[in-house]
Parts: C-alpha cells; sequence; structure tokens
C-alpha cells in the first residue's frame, strides 16, 4: 500500500522512531546513527501489543531498511547484529528486542529469527514488517502528521476519509508526487498553528521558498484530520461561487493570491471586495490559506483594507529559505534527487557533491527540484565548481535553458505565458494567436507536441476549479519566459500583438511604473496598445452583458490608474474623450471606486482637467455630506484634489449638516445591514466618519462627546446583532515538535543512488 521502500535509510529511521512513539510514548530515544551498539531506540516499560501479552523491561529498537521492492526478510539480514545484542543483554540493557523493517517476513523467518535471540538471552522478540507499519500507518492520522512523506507514497483513497477524497480528488491527486518528497519544517509548523488559531494563513516568502509545497501539506493535513473538503482555487470571485453556507469544512487554497510573478491591483481590488464575505466563511468553521511571493505582497499592503481584515497580519507567516536547518536542506535535496527521474549512474556521481549542495547560501528547494530532473542537467559537467553555479547562478540558467528549446517548446511557452500562466486545454487559437505563432515560427501542432514534451520539466497540465489548463511548472519559468520578453523586442511585438487585451493588462506597463516583473512596453508599442484597450470594452469575466461591460470598464480603468506612464496616458487621454466623463461623477462606495484610484492619478501628474476635477470634488463632497461615504474626509490623497476653499466648505457642511443627523445617519447605516453581513464590518463606513469628524475638530468638546455616544450605541448594537459562529469540535492539525534530534554520523545520501 505504500512504497516505503522510496524513503531512504535515515527516512525509514524516523518512521520507525515516530511508530515507536506512538505506540510506547514520547519516552522513546534515538542514538547516533554511526555509534548506537546495536540500537537505533530504546525505551524502558512495559507495552501490550496484543491482548493478554505483556511486554516489559529494556526495550531495544532496530531498524533495517531495504530498496528493493517486495524484498523478504531472512535472518543473514540481522546477523552483523547479533554480537551487538550479546553485550547488549550482557549489561542488562535489552529484555525484549524489537525489529522493525519494510521487507517482508514470513512465519519461517519470524521462528528461526526469535530462536536465534532467544540462544544469546533476550526474553522477547517483536518483528515487525511491513506490513504491521502499513496498518499503523494507515490507522492512524496522528502518526501521518508526524511523518506527512507517507501521504504521497500510498493510495490516498484507503487513507483519506471516504467524503473529503471523493471532494477533492483532483486537486488531492495532483499534490501527490511532491508530498512524497516533503520535509516538515518550522515554518509549517508555524503555519499550521497560525491556522489553528485564526482558521487563516497567508504565506509570504521569495520565489520558490515552498510556500506551495506548506500549503498543500495543510491542506493534505485538513482533508485527513477533519476531512476537509479542499478547493484551489485562482480569484476572489471564484472563493464565492465555491462557498457553501450549509458546509462547514471547506478549505480554500488560493495559490499566488495577488498575482503570479507580478502585483495584480485588480485582484487586490476583488479581495477588498469579498472581505465580508471571507470573515463570514471563517466563522462558519472553514479555512483559508493564501499565498504570495514577498514583493508582491509588499506592493499589495499599499492597497488592501488591511484594517478591515486583520488577519493578513496577525496570520502571516514568513517562509524565509535562510531559516532553513542544515538537516532540512538535505532532506529536501535528498527526497527530490531519490524520487526524481535522474538514472543510478547520474545519482552516483553527483552524491559525492550533493553535500555541498545543500549547504550553499542559495540554495533553495527549486534547485533541489531542477537537480533532480534530467531536463535542467543535460549540459550540467558534474564538478563542485560547476554544482555551486547550477546554484548560485539559477535564475540566468533557466533563462538560458529556455532560449535554447527548440522553436515549437518556445512557441508554446509562448501561449502559457500570454494566456496568463493558464492555456485552455484542449487548445483553441484565437486569429491572433495564430498570427503570433506564424510570427515564432510554429503552429498549433508543434505546439501540442512540445507541451507534452516539456509535461513535468517545464509544463504541467492541471485540472482545478472546473477547468482544464497548462501552466508552468513553476512560476519562476514565467519569470524567465518574461526577462526574454524584456531583451527581444521583436519577441515582445509579436506577444503584444497576440495576447488578450484583458490578459496584456495583468501583464505589462506601458512605460516603467517600478513594478517589480512587469513587462514594461516601450513607446514605440504605444499607438497599438491604446487601439487595442479603446476597443476592449467586454469581459468575458461575467455573463450578463452590464456586468460584463463594467467589468471591462473597471478593468480598464484599474489598469490606466496603476500600470502608466504619464507619457501613456497622455496619448491615451487624446484618444479616449469619453474617459473624463465617468471620472468626474464616481458611484458609491468610494473605497472600492477605482475612477477615485484614477482621478489622484491623473491629478498627480497634472492631466486631470479643471471641470473633471470640480464635478468630481462636488460629487464626493456631496457623499460625505450625505453620511453615505466620508472617503473625501478621511483619504489624505484624495484631499488634494480640494483647494483650500473646498476644504473649508466641506468641513462647514459637516458641522452644519451632518453633526445634526448624525443619530439619523447611524440608523440609516444599521437598517441597511445584510443579516449575513458582520456587523461590524458593516458598520465601518460610518465609524470612518465619525473618526474623521472628530479629526476636523480637535479642539471641540462638545462634537468629541458626540462622536464617544455615537461610537457606544454602535458597540451596543454589534453586540446585540452578534453573527453566528461555528461551535462544532475542533479541526486543529496535529502538530508536533520534534521529539529528538536525528543526529546523523552517517551521510543521508549513503543511499541515494541504490
Amino acid at each position: 500500500m505504500f512504497n516505503l521502500h522510496t524513503l531512504g535509510w535515515h527516512s525509514f529511521q524516523q518512521l520507525c522512531l515516530s511508530v515507536s512513539r506512538e505506540v510506547l510514548g514520547q519516552t522513546v530515544v534515538s542514538f547516533l546513527d554511526t555509534n548506537d551498539g546495536g540500537r537505533d531506540g530504546a525505551f524502558s516499560g512495559a507495552w501490550n501489543p496484543k491482548n493478554n501479552e505483556l511486554l516489559s523491561g529494556q526495550f531495544v529498537i532496530q531498524c533495517k531498511f531495504t530498496s528493493r521492492v517486495g524484498h523478504t526478510f531472512t535472518p543473514s539480514d540481522i546477523e552483523e547484529e547479533i554480537s551487538k545484542v550479546k553485550r547488549l543483554v550482557e549489561r542488562g540493557e535489552c529484555d525484549v528486542y524489537v525489529l522493525m523493517t519494510n521487507a517482508g517476513i514470513s512465519g519461517e523467518t519470524e521462528l528461526k529469527l526469535k530462536e536465534r535471540f532467544k540462544e544469546i538471552g533476550v526474553k522477547d522478540i517483536l518483528i515487525c514488517g511491513v506490513t504491521w507499519l502499513e496498518d499503523q500507518i494507515r490507522e492512524s492520522k496522528h502518526l501521518r502528521m508526524m511523518v506527512p512523506r507517507v501521504y504521497g507514497l500510498g493510495d490516498l483513497s484507503q487513507i483519506l476519509d471516504e467524503r473529503a477524497y471523493a471532494q477533492a480528488t483532483a486537486v488531492l491527486e495532483s499534490m501527490r508526487e511532491e508530498l512524497a518528497k516533503i520535509v516538515l519544517t518550522e515554518s509549517y509548523r508555524k503555519a499550521a498553528r497560525a491556522l489553528d488559531i485564526h482558521g487563516f494563513v497567508l504565506l509570504i516568502g521569495e520565489p520558490a521558498s515552498g510556500k506551495t509545497t506548506i500549503a498543500s501539506l495543510l491542506a493534505m493535513s485538513s482533508a485527513d484530520q477533519w476531512g476537509a473538503s479542499v478547493v484551489k482555487l485562482a480569484t476572489p470571485r471564484s472563493v464565492v461561487d465555491h462557498w457553501n453556507p450549509h458546509e462547514k469544512s471547506q478549505l480554500f487554497w488560493i495559490d499566488d493570491a495577488f498575482g503570479v510573478t507580478q502585483y495584480e491591483r485588480n485582484l487586490v481590488s476583488d479581495w477588498n471586495h469579498i472581505l465580508n464575505e471571507v470573515k463570514t466563511i471563517l466563522r462558519q468553521g472553514n479555512r483559508v490559506v493564501m499565498t504570495s511571493r514577498d514583493y508582491i505582497y509588499n506592493r499589495a499592503r499599499q492597497d488592501l483594507k488591511e484594517g478591515a481584515f486583520p488577519l493578513f497580519q496577525e496570520s502571516q507567516v514568513v517562509i524565509d529559505v535562510h531559516d532553513l536547518t542544515g538537516d532540512e536542506r538535505r532532506q529536501i535535496l535528498y527526497n527530490h534527487m531519490k524520487l526524481g527521474g535522474q538514472p543510478r549512474e547520474f545519482r552516483s556521481a553527483v552524491k559525492p557533491h550533493l553535500e555541498s549542495v545543500a549547504q550553499h547560501d542559495r540554495f533553495i528547494p527549486e534547485i533541489a527540484r531542477r537537480l533532480a530532473d534530467p531536463f535542467f542537467t543535460k549540459n550540467l559537467y558534474l564538478s563542485e565548481w560547476s554544482l555551486a553555479t547550477f546554484v548560485d547562478k539559477r535564475e540566468q540558467l533557466l533563462i538560458d535553458i529556455c532560449k535554447e528549446l527548440d522553436t515549437g517548446s518556445k512557441a508554446a511557452l509562448a501561449l502559457i505565458y500570454m494566456s496568463n500562466g493558464r492555456l485552455s486545454s484542449p487548445i483553441s487559437l484565437t486569429a491572433a494567436e495564430e498570427e503570433a505563432l506564424k510570427r515564432l515560427n510554429s503552429d498549433l501542432g508543434a505546439c501540442t507536441a512540445a507541451l507534452e514534451a516539456l509535461r513535468g520539466s517545464l509544463a504541467v497540465h492541471v485540472i482545478s476549479d472546473g477547468e482544464s489548463y497548462w501552466t508552468f511548472k513553476h512560476p519562476t519559468i514565467g519569470d524567465a519566459y518574461s526577462a526574454m520578453l524584456r531583451a527581444s523586442p521583436e519577441l515582445l511585438g509579436i506577444y503584444v500583438r497576440g495576447s488578450d487585451t484583458e490578459k496584456l493588462m495583468r501583464q505589462i506597463t506601458c512605460g516603467d511604473t517600478g513594478i517589480e516583473g512587469a513587462v514594461v512596453a516601450p513607446s514605440s508599442l504605444f499607438d497599438l496598445l491604446i487601439g487595442r484597450l479603446v476597443a476592449h470594452k467586454t469581459t468575458p469575466a461575467y455573463k450578463t452583458d452590464w456586468m460584463s461591460t463594467w467589468g471591462a470598464r473597471r478593468h480598464l480603468l484599474g489598469f490606466l490608474a496603476g500600470r502608466c506612464s504619464k507619457q501613456f496616458l497622455e496619448a491615451y487621454l487624446s484618444v479616449d474623450l469619453a474617459l473624463m466623463e465617468s471620472i468626474a461623477k464616481p458611484t458609491l462606495y468610494l473605497e472600492f471606486s477605482v475612477e477615485v484610484d484614477l482621478a489622484i492619478r491623473l491629478f498627480k501628474l497634472g492631466l486631470l482637467p479643471e471641470n473633471t476635477r470640480k464635478s468630481f470634488i462636488e460629487t464626493v463632497s456631496q457623499y460625505a455630506l450625505n453620511g453615505d461615504d466620508a472617503r473625501a474626509l478621511s483619504d489624505p490623497e484624495l484631499r488634494l484634489l480640494l483647494n483650500d476653499k473646498e476644504r473649508s466648505r466641506l468641513r462647514e457642511g459637516v458641522r452644519i449638516k451632518v453633526l445634526p443627523r448624525i443619530e439619523e445617519v447611524r440608523l440609516e447605516h444599521q437598517a441597511n445591514r445584510d443579516p449575513e453581513d458582520d456587523p461590524e464590518w458593516h458598520m465601518r463606513r460610518f465609524t470612518q466618519l465619525l473618526s474623521s469628524i472628530e479629526k476636523e475638530y480637535p479642539q471641540s468638546w462638545r462634537i468629541r462627546k458626540v462622536v464617544k455616544r455615537e461610537r457606544l450605541q454602535v458597540q451596543e448594537w454589534i453586540e446585540e446583532n452578534p453573527t453566528e459562529v461555528d461551535s462544532s469540535t475542533s479541526r486543529n492539525i496535529v502538530i508536533d515538535e520534534q521529539s529528538a534530534n536525528f543526529y546523523i554520523g552517517r551521510s543521508i545520501f549513503d543511499d541515494v543512488d541504490e
């Protein structure tokens, strides 16, 4: 059932000692590998492994690993241990001898072994073969958590709850290959604790630091520990679409929540829109796991409503690859080499150098994956220097590999990149994409064949969220292709002409706006891009016509506000003459308004016409005076658009118009609450209004008194309208701290080529 022969001697020893602790208790101790005196572990006490059978005294635990599939244990496999055990018996340190092995044990062999150990004075002998070990793993969720690699070594349908497996088959099965290589790190333990405490965790780290691996283990553990239905999604809107209010055991997993290789403003805007729903999802007992590259999250923080969702800060785990211990690095490298695609000859040749690879300052888990894949090592000369270069120059080496691909493979990667990392399968090309392939000297047939050839190395086929698509095996491949685009004007031109407009808006900037990882379109492409943008009227993201038009307009305004230089905006405004009309009268609510963001951007650049500015200020000021939205009072950047006279008029209007009816405004806000809304979240605009009023009149005792009274009324109302909180049984992931250090005398890489 479990492919224990792939574990390696060191991981198998860890498994055996974990099984021993599960059965006998935490007092089991381990010994140095090169000086164990015939013992891998020891225990003093009593054990009742079967009914009416009591074993007691000094226990000696010995682990015997074989990498041979289906190997049957023989007495000769233990012969070298006999003299060691005899000395232990003579010193009174071995009453019970426990042999654990991943080999099969026949009845005849078991009898011979027991007779042999009885001869040298052992009182009781317990022989635990592969069948016994597999039974322990299958029956103990706690044990599987201590040794999570077993998730990837067996049949998940026999491990997990039938319902949990049935609901998430595609997601969980796609994780098996990586789970077989997983190493339990301190970063994972931190993430599991955060998920247990808050129901939410945001994993942040540099590219290829292992964020997705940790997220996959959290997902698998949740499915195993409390039968969670695992849903892996790509966008905020899909979270709401897949949320079942009657289901209280869902785990939503969103990789690269704010952009895959670069910051995507529209994703953050969409998260801000659904934060109230996310709060409700968590309150019902569901879980949410997000990942993000560090530089993308640092940019996203400027636009995220962190105050409305404090868990972005409170339940954040930073994955720092520099925090990996030496043992964790070695185990990560060993697991990938052992289970990767390299032939035995390569593993034997590289074995003497693996220790130095693991110790390299720039080692990351992705390096282990590449070194274990023949695709990435075809031209690698195995020496200390070349392997150090392989690790140190990892970004440039990947770019070089992509450049050396055949024409069909390059075109296949181009299609994935042009599809924003999700190339629908089966592939159906647009006219623009067909033209792009012609310019790349390729066609659909060559691309399809190339994708199959690249499967598992640079590309992977995924079924997720009800969609079938091709994507990059790892986001760093998208980084490499982006670097190729930036270095080639001709390739960039083909990409711009062949890509869908909506996907272009997520990947490029028109001129350099400082977004890390973005492809910068030069001024020579501005006219082409302006034509594409002006013609972009609908989006397939929404089904209804008006929502499709609204969504396309929203994406366009967000793009202009965040990803375009002054030079491009000047050129665009000369063509899209209707743009100012939509900016002049933004609709509620302003915290989500891309019109406001664009107005602020244009004003800073000196591109906002005075008549548009006046109309805009009149609109947002009226919202504040009505008590609907206080952004005109609270947002420092928006307030820059007001001149002194307008600012003074707004301030006086607050005193004359808003304060006398502040109680009425509060009651209107309370009455508009949807029963599903979090009450504190729902009242946030009113509390922002109170804070703004207080800030405008810091010296007025009377106004401070009114504000204080209203805040107390809001708090009372929140307490009187509690939201339903899930009270089901604990859904925590069991976390085990390392109970012993596995000191290594024998190299962990000793059997990597067996």
